[in-house]
């Protein structure tokens, strides 16, 4: 929360409390991860009711952690893989001030190099936080960006990545591919294979694959539309304890009850809600919160033929997932050199997008590290299309990056594969449901599920399940909650008045 220019977006007014109401609403949240959290604890501080049902057996969704044990018994913590909580994440952040406001449970990563597949590397550490002059100061001294590349570049084709605003950027840019718009505005080979690459495929997409609006309004997020600059944090233990326990405890005192293992068939609307598991349950409600995963959503949507209007059905129908992508996690025999970074981003290596060493912040890593001399080491492969001998070809790249895990023995390993990310293909974005469904009581939260601010991933999923949750509080009478973005259109009024110029009205 240092940059001035952040946006506030006021709450709807109301009672504070559902206890000042005759009767006390009833409300079900559908899905755990960051969304439906988030939507939870926006409608249980306001004294609303609050059953939360989740499939799996644990919280967090696309953020989850659990305990493991290796082969030989021997008690480890094991999650979804490496997340940046980005100082620009005011809404996520708002919600886990909820268990700590001091966010305590964070640990500051002051650098993440990049290295392409030629050991060139950049970084963002040490870069001045304020537009432009951090873009600048990055090209600068990039080793793939020349002075010479600024000249190059096409300054109107370029203009919108400095002057996004959303929903504009979409209507501009979402019929487009990110690769041909870099390749149009001439932005060099080497740079956007280096900096941009690692950054389309944290959409678990190949930048020929994901739309450009959603790489500008990326930019504009992390970069050119924010001073809290591309420094990020990390949870310093595993998932599980450092976040979702915790918030877990929270909630409960509020009076939310969980179901753990519960998966939704269908909704039935009336004059309340009717939710069904699978196996049979049902859960009356006055009204309902889906923060599923793409295919969870469009599984009920489907088997709820009375919910919703015809048009609204067929762009959940409609909605695609990302391909999959694969964490390896390794437990070696051996530490790696100690000035190896925390997190190191890859181009050009595939199948390897990026490694993580867990020990350097992660409290159950680390301990196990110091127990055994050892070292955790995580890979990840996004938008994977070939997993033939995967699991191989990534201890080949990281033995590349870190040859001293060469000599080291495995002694644990876990590879977890899922396919759940919400797809940002071009053309996506108009047909994408928002957070109000024209089912009244009905509303939606998830990172692929649509809102006219500039959010992405784990700030998306929050910022929509607050959302989801202030139209309920709205429709119940009592009063919504205060949220923040970064500005909605880019910080420099000539770039604006460029990207807009020629333009039809």
């Amino acid at each position: 929360m240092t940059d001035p220019r952040r946006v506030t977006l006021p709450a709807a007014t109301g009672l504070l409390s559902a206890s000042a109401l005759s009767r006390r609403p009833h409300a079900v949240v559908v899905g755990a991860g960051i969304a439906g959290l988030a939507a939870a604890a926006g409608l249980a501080e306001r004294g609303v009711t609050v059953d939360v049902l989740e499939r799996e057996p644990h919280l967090g969704g696309r953020v989850a952690g659990w305990a493991d044990t290796l082969d030989d018994a021997t008690p480890v913590a094991m999650n979804r893989g490496f997340h940046a909580f980005f100082r620009q994440y005011y809404n996520l952040r708002k919600l886990l001030r909820r268990i700590d406001p001091d966010l305590g449970m964070f640990r500051p990563v002051d650098d993440y190099p990049l290295v392409d597949g030629h050991d060139r590397y950049d970084s963002f550490k040490g870069l001045p936080r304020t537009p432009p002059v951090n873009a600048l100061a990055f090209a600068l001294r990039s080793p793939t960006f020349r002075a010479r590349d600024l000249v190059r570049l096409n300054a109107r084709a370029a203009a919108p990545l400095a002057s996004v605003s959303v929903p504009d950027i979409y209507r501009r840019l979402d019929h487009i591919d990110a690769e041909t718009f870099l390749r149009d505005i001439n932005f060099p080979p080497a740079a956007r294979h280096l900096a941009f690459e690692v950054f389309s495929r944290s959409f678990f997409a190949e930048p020929a694959k994901l739309s450009a609006a959603e790489l500008a309004a990326m930019f504009h997020i992390y970069f050119l539309g924010s001073s809290e600059g591309l420094v990020f944090d990390v949870a310093n233990a595993n998932f599980d304890v450092a976040l979702w326990n915790p918030l877990r405890a929270y909630l409960e005192k509020h009076g939310v009850r969980f179901l753990i293992g519960t998966s939704v068939k269908q909704i039935q609307a009336g004059t309340h809600f009717t939710v069904s598991g699978d196996t049979g349950d049902e859960y009356r409600a006055d009204a309902v919160v889906l923060a599923t995963d793409v295919a969870g959503l469009r599984h009920i949507v489907e088997n709820s033929p009375g919910l919703g209007a015809d048009a609204w059905r067929q762009k959940v129908a409609a909605l695609g997932t990302a391909p999959p992508f694969v964490v390896q996690r390794l437990w070696l025999d051996r530490p790696v050199n100690p000035d190896r970074p925390a997190f190191l981003g890859t181009g050009g290596r595939p199948p390897l997008d990026n490694v993580s060493v867990l020990d350097r912040y992660e409290r159950e890593a680390a301990e196990w590290s110091q127990r055994t001399g050892g070292s955790v080491v995580e890979l990840h492969s996004y938008a994977v299309t070939d997993a033939r001998d995967l699991s191989t070809r990534l201890r080949a790249r990281l033995h590349e990056l870190f040859p001293e895990t060469a000599s080291a023995n495995v002694v644990g390993e876990r590879i977890l594969r899922a396919e759940d990310c919400p797809r940002f293909a071009p053309g996506d974005f108009a047909d994408r449901p928002p957070v109000v469904s024209p089912q009244d009581g009905l509303v939606l939260a998830g990172d692929g599920i649509r809102i006219d601010l500039p959010v992405a991933l784990m700030e998306r999923a929050a910022t929509t399940g607050w959302f989801a949750a202030n139209h309920l509080l709205r429709r119940f009478g009592l009063a919504g909650h205060v949220l923040h973005t970064v500005p909605n259109q880019g910080r420099s009024a000539v770039l604006r008045r460029l990207a807009t110029r020629g333009e039809q009205p």
